[in-house]
């Protein structure tokens, strides 16, 4: 009997939590609603149309390319993960990926319990958004 007043407990908190999520209006967007008037054969914004929507999109002006931040990555290798990862991200750099060196495919749960092998990419001025993979083992283990 315990078990099925938890049980309900339970589904009526799902069913409250997912009732006070739904939104008032059915439109499913968050976006305010726009519409173009027609006046002697052009069309027009009305004005809720805002100027984001009809300006051309930045990277369309000017016509050259801006050129990526870039930012020095240091020598991650023998540091312990977690270590790493924060000082990769002093750096800059936050695309990053942590394997197991070892090969079995170990998740790095725990990182302050795993060294550093290796890093890809070297040492040395990259792209700030370049991706970062850590190789690591845990700390008892050799690389």
């Amino acid at each position: 009997m315990r078990i099925r007043t938890i049980a309900a407990g339970f589904a009526a908190a799902a069913l409250l939590t997912l009732t006070a999520c739904e939104s008032a209006d059915d439109t499913g967007s968050g976006k305010p609603e726009t519409t173009v008037e027609e006046t002697s054969g052009r069309t027009e914004p009305d004005a809720d149309t805002t100027r984001a929507e009809t300006d051309p999109p930045a990277d369309d002006v000017g016509g050259d390319e801006a050129e990526p931040e870039t930012a020095t990555l240091p020598d991650l290798v023998g540091q312990d993960l977690q270590a790493a990862q924060d000082e990769a991200q002093a750096a800059g750099f936050y695309l990053l990926d942590d394997q197991d060196a070892s090969g079995q495919n170990r998740l790095q749960i725990m990182d302050r319990n795993w060294t550093v092998c290796s890093q890809e990419p070297a040492p040395g001025t990259h792209p700030a958004d370049t991706l970062v993979t850590l190789n690591a083992v845990k700390d008892d283990e050799t690389c």
